[in-house]
């Protein structure tokens, strides 16, 4: 299967996609006005403290202040049993953190004293005394001799954990490369030490840095970058490994995610409908809380049985499912609503499938069985806002709520003010309202009780317009036995 990345810039903005067979099941964004900021060191202070939940509130130059819990402190700031016992800092403390976790909707950043510095093979935590090996090498001697490499790695001057990649890494690249992570905190040391509150001293990764330095690229193909500065950045970077053979400078007149067919995927992502190869379709619904997701068979109908047509569907809908969590960048609680069947054996293997799939996400994810009414629930790590989040903006008509209010119920609104103006002595009422909403009121002769009977004796005019928003609409008392209107004024009824 061919495996592809995509990064460019357009202005402030970074767009980065992986794609398998040509279907985009990564894309990033950092946008200039963007709230992912993990891994970034700024000078703090700390503003509140809570020993009753052992944790403190800390000023970052963030529109939110960041929160600060005990065990974020590194233990030689504090003893261990004394940062165990309660929060070694107080109001007024100048303090050097890190974003562990961005902050999301209202929720602020999560802070840490316990610094990392990540590089392709290895993390450089200063502060720390002890030395580790990821969790996905599974095989226990190479465990033990990537754990021996790390202890002497360090040699006292901090920790030091072992990357998936470092397997196949050469010792004088390990160690080349823990130079460099010294060094940037050596540097960011130095700023800190000049810095005023609120300061970044030190710059996490771009989305396309990160990207290449998370990702492994033993399976990728072919690395496409528009931007000429990245392009150079990255060549530079790959100049001594196998990696610097993928890459690609696009060089094409169309706009790059334009030409391979990304941009439109990514426009495909606003909407809460996702179609199935089958005819089915998936809704996504966000609220604060959690993500449902609906399965409908749709127009797929099958040529077998109900069961089966319903079985297959849920398949090819976790599999999808699986896609979309990960490409919208979905995190938190993910609640799915398959199709009812009436086959625990296929109960259990959609949801095995599910898992299957979700295993492939970089993100870590939890699943649980399958309820008797065909919910499953998972849970997915969230780190910053999802996608669709970040490529849109609240509707100033709806005030982010995403809907409209029905014909019906406008008809109600407008009807109170009307009796509104009456009921302040007004004989005659003038209402100004959208052109479509007025036909709506006139064709189902929705006031026609009000005026033949409550209404009797006074007079309505509406002037509708072709160019005001459904939900806009202004009623107005007049007194005057004379009334100047125009030409497009109806009296109702």
């Amino acid at each position: 299967m061919q495996k592809n990345m995509y990064f460019d810039y357009f202005g402030e903005d970074c767009f980065a996609a992986v794609t398998e067979a040509g279907k985009i099941v990564e894309f990033h964004l950092d946008s200039e006005n963007s709230t992912e900021i993990s891994g970034n060191i700024y000078k703090g202070r700390v503003v509140n403290v809570l020993e009753g939940m052992q944790a403190a509130f800390v000023a970052f130059g963030r529109e939110k202040n960041g929160y600060l819990y005990a065990g974020d402190i590194p233990a030689e700031a504090a003893g261990e049993e004394v940062r165990r016992a309660r929060l070694n800092v107080k109001e007024g403390d100048e303090v050097m953190v890190q974003v562990a976790k961005s902050p999301i909707g209202n929720k602020g950043a999560r802070l840490s004293m316990c610094l990392s510095f990540v590089g392709k093979d290895v993390i450089y935590l200063p502060l720390a005394d002890f030395c580790a090996v990821s969790r996905k090498i599974t095989d226990e001697a190479e465990r033990e001799r990537l754990l021996n490499t790390a202890q002497k790695l360090a040699d006292g001057q901090g920790g030091v954990v072992m990357r998936t990649n470092a397997l196949n890494v050469k010792i004088a690249d390990l160690k080349e490369e823990l130079k460099y992570l010294r060094g940037l905190y050596a540097e960011a040391l130095g700023a800190y030490a000049l810095a005023s509150v609120g300061d970044m001293v030190y710059r996490d990764a771009d989305v396309h840095v990160r990207l290449l330095r998370d990702f492994d690229l033993s399976d990728v193909d072919k690395i496409y970058i528009g931007d000429e500065k990245i392009y150079r950045r990255v060549e530079a970077a790959f100049r001594r490994t196998r990696s610097k053979g993928k890459l690609v400078r696009y060089e094409g007149e169309r706009e790059m995610f334009e030409y391979f067919g990304l941009e439109e995927q990514i426009y495909r992502l606003m909407s809460p409908r996702v179609p199935l190869e089958n005819g089915a379709y998936l809704i996504f619904d966000r609220t604060e809380a959690l993500t449902a997701i609906d399965v409908n068979t749709g127009r797929f109908t099958g040529d077998t049985g109900l069961e089966d047509t319903v079985f297959r569907t849920n398949l090819l809908a976790a599999r999808e499912i699986a896609r979309q969590v990960r490409l919208r960048n979905v995190g938190g609680i993910v609640v799915v609503d398959f199709i009812d069947m009436s086959s625990e054996e296929h109960r259990d293997a959609v949801v095995a499938e599910l898992t299957a799939r979700l295993q492939e996400d970089r993100a870590k994810c939890n699943v649980t069985a399958m309820t008797e009414l065909g919910l499953v629930q998972f849970t997915r790590k969230k780190v910053k806002n999802d996608n669709v989040s970040m490529l849109t903006k609240k509707c100033s008509y709806c005030k982010g709520s995403g809907y409209l209010l029905s014909d019906s119920y406008m008809a109600f609104k407008i009807k109170c003010a009307i009796k509104k103006c009456f009921a302040e002595g007004y004989e005659n009422v003038v209402v100004e309202l959208n052109a479509g909403l007025f036909g709506y009121i006139t064709s189902r002769r929705r006031f026609t009780d009000s005026v033949n009977g409550e209404w009797k004796g006074k007079r309505v005019y509406m002037i509708p317009h072709k160019t005001y928003h459904e939900e806009y609409f202004t009623v107005r008392g007049d007194n005057n036995t004379v009334m100047t209107l125009p030409e497009t004024a109806r009296l109702l009824y």
